[in-house]
């Protein structure tokens, strides 16, 4: 247990939390049912999450260099079981997506704590391995959650899928009190201050702009909402570059921007997770509500992008040892983008066979980028600023989810809408597809969402190849360092912390 206690406690916490990313995916018929959810609701279940983690990641792991990680860590995990009981007994879609914002900031301190807390536990080889076992855990996690949503949403209902998250947060939390240590805080961190007007200003700026993409949906991308609110997000994003410049520890060192391979980085990471990822929610809706299927069926339907990229990510890592990032990772984006112009193939008779193709192509390009982010980004800055960059990719990736879950559900009811009539549009892209067969024929259904689907999935393509060029373009980088190879391993940094000296 002393040995590998901590790996334990933290592998528990960071599988719970990007389990949670992707669990309620297959769950989203079932809740619009539950709830009378509209599509805008069903998009922000999806984005409250992923939005709240991404605008606070940078700004809570700085602030637990000040208060200290491991009490970060259990706070984070007590707030997130605590919203996880409240997505569970929601009473209405305004209920749960609050508190899904809420899991978010829970995530958040926990994303932020878990590598220096590994890497405050282990040294040498002992720590390469227990970084190798989190990124395995890390991506099982993402590859299971659909199937693990599926088989609770069929099983004892969708609030399960957040209810399952209670016992689980209370053995994390026992184990992290029981054989982690608080780890000694760097030397000037107390004297340190919180960089909190940059981290409401980035997230101002990350959650109006993806505002702006789920109302557009509604309201259109010329009207006058829609207009204002990404004025909002624009000054949002100027104030933030006016902070950052100013405060003393910036949450990001917009110095950095200036080197094209690490803007490069951000740049495919923020294309990967929209591209890979951004159209599934609307893939198993069509699946469950158009075709029929069940929860679980609708899932394995996906499995082949989970599967196919834990085994090339596996094998990958391997084979490809050494190789330039710019290749694998802009190789394995244009991938990405080929797979998601591969699934625009749907007509009114299409079945679910049409989506295993793509999927596969997709999931091979998403096991070559998904290991290699991370690395290159720290390959393309210098060591002192390893743990800021670590931080910005995964807040990139995030945003990249929330982003593309706001933008191709926009271009989904645009496209039904041309068929459908507005109304009508919003209630099958919601889920309530088989409501409309009474008034609307089943044909007539199958061939606006299939048209939908293929605009969403030609736009997710558009953004995968135009991330793989941008990486091809910018990132100059040789080869990425292996996380945990050396005693002061840069990857084990907190994000957001700059050290001193």
């Amino acid at each position: 247990m002393r040995t590998w206690g901590p790996l334990t406690a933290v592998c528990l916490g960071t599988f719970m939390l990007l389990l949670d990313v992707t669990i309620v995916v297959v769950a989203l018929p079932d809740m619009a049912r539950a709830l009378d959810a509209s599509l805008s609701d069903l998009q922000w279940v999806i984005d409250g999450y992923a939005l709240a983690l991404a605008a606070l990641l940078l700004g809570v792991g700085a602030a637990a260099d000040v208060i200290g990680r491991r009490r970060t860590q259990v706070a984070g995990t007590v707030v997130f079981a605590l919203a996880s009981l409240g997505c569970g007994l929601a009473s209405n879609a305004e209920v749960l997506v609050a508190a899904r914002a809420v899991q978010g900031l829970g995530a958040a301190a926990m994303f932020a704590t878990t590598l220096p807390l590994l890497g405050a536990a282990y040294q040498g080889r002992q720590r390469s391995l227990a970084l190798g076992v989190w990124g395995a855990v890390s991506g099982g996690a993402a590859a299971l959650g659909p199937v693990v949503g599926g088989l609770l949403t069929a099983g004892p209902g969708w609030r399960w899928i957040f209810f399952v998250n209670l016992p689980v947060s209370v053995a994390a939390v026992w184990l992290t009190l029981r054989v982690i240590p608080e780890p000694a805080r760097a030397e000037g961190s107390s004297a340190r201050r919180v960089d909190w007007a940059g981290t409401t200003t980035f997230a101002l700026f990350a959650g109006a702009l993806t505002y702006a993409g789920v109302r557009a949906s509604t309201v259109g991308w010329t009207s006058a909402r829609t207009g204002v609110t990404l004025a909002v997000a624009a000054l949002a994003l100027i104030a933030f570059v006016v902070v950052e410049r100013r405060a003393a520890h910036p949450l990001i060192d917009l110095r950095l921007l200036r080197k094209p391979a690490f803007t490069g980085i951000l740049l495919g990471a923020i294309g990967y997770n929209a591209a890979a990822f951004g159209v599934i929610p609307y893939f198993s809706i069509w699946l469950q509500t158009v075709l029929g299927m069940s929860p679980v069926r609708g899932s394995l339907v996906l499995l082949p992008l989970a599967a196919t990229a834990f085994v090339v990510a596996a094998v990958g890592g391997r084979l490809l040892h050494g190789a330039s990032p710019r290749y694998v990772i802009g190789g394995g984006l244009l991938l990405i983008g080929a797979g998601c112009l591969a699934t625009a193939v749907l007509d009114a008779g299409s079945s679910w066979p049409a989506l295993v193709p793509g999927l596969t192509l997709a999931g091979i390009g998403t096991g070559l980028v998904s290991p290699g982010l991370a690395g290159a980004a720290l390959a393309a800055v210098p060591q002192e600023n390893a743990g800021m960059a670590g931080g910005a990719v995964n807040t990139f990736r995030q945003l990249g989810y929330a982003l593309g879950v706001a933008g191709f559900g926009t271009v989904l009811t645009s496209r039904m809408q041309d068929a459908l009539g507005h109304d009508a549009a919003h209630t099958a892209a919601g889920g309530g597809a088989a409501a409309l067969h009474s008034t609307v024929s089943g044909h007539d259904v199958r061939e606006a969402f299939a048209a939908g689907l293929n605009g969403a999935s030609l736009t997710a393509g558009a953004v995968g190849l135009a991330a793989g060029l941008a990486v091809l373009l910018m990132v100059r980088t040789k080869s990425a360092p292996v996380a945990g190879q050396t005693p002061s391993a840069p990857a084990v940094r907190t994000p957001g912390k700059q050290p001193q000296g």
